[in-house]
């Protein structure tokens, strides 16, 4: 059964299905955007997240929210990584892109770019915070979307801080 048989087969999505899709769905797709600096992109990988939420009824309820936004950061980062090692492989093979398009030029300054290749480079649960964090998420809301002590996030935040910026600075100099 594939998986456009298995939508068909299942009745209408539960009525909290399309409530927490309603509320969450545009900023998911802002923060996905965010990480990766392409809007069609982003809602691409919404799209996926909401279907694995679909998916996995088990992580629908009351905590929806956090899954989804530490989901979404996850998709994000993966994109991230995924495209630096297509880029690292073009490079290998000497593979030209071309020209890049107006929406590849217009999602890619070079500050964003500096930024991404940091957030890709330390480590994903320190990227997920400082992600998230830049949302508006709440300590509370960072706690319950990463499974972390509320107590801790600050410190947790602070260290991500650090690391961001010392990444940062060996790479491209203070910023």
């Amino acid at each position: 059964m594939n998986a456009l048989d298995e939508i068909e087969t299942r009745e209408e999505a539960p009525p909290d299905f399309e409530a927490t899709f309603h509320l969450h769905y545009e900023r998911i797709t802002g923060a996905i955007a965010q990480i990766v600096g392409d809007h069609a992109c982003a809602e691409e990988l919404a799209t996926e997240v909401f279907w694995t939420f679909w998916r996995n009824p088990q992580v629908q309820g009351e905590k929806a929210g956090g899954w989804l936004y530490r989901t979404a950061v996850r998709r994000g980062l993966y994109e991230l990584r995924r495209r630096a090692r297509h880029a690292r492989y073009q490079r290998l093979l000497r593979f030209t892109s071309g020209p890049p398009t107006p929406e590849q030029l217009h999602a890619a300054t070079e500050e964003q770019e500096h930024v991404r290749k940091v957030l890709g480079t330390i480590k994903p649960r320190q990227a997920e915070l400082l992600l998230l964090r830049s949302h508006g998420l709440s300590y509370e809301e960072l706690a319950s979307a990463l499974k972390l002590n509320p107590a801790s996030v600050g410190t947790l935040i602070s260290r991500a801080q650090q690391a961001f910026r010392k990444e940062y600075t060996r790479h491209y100099g203070q910023p």
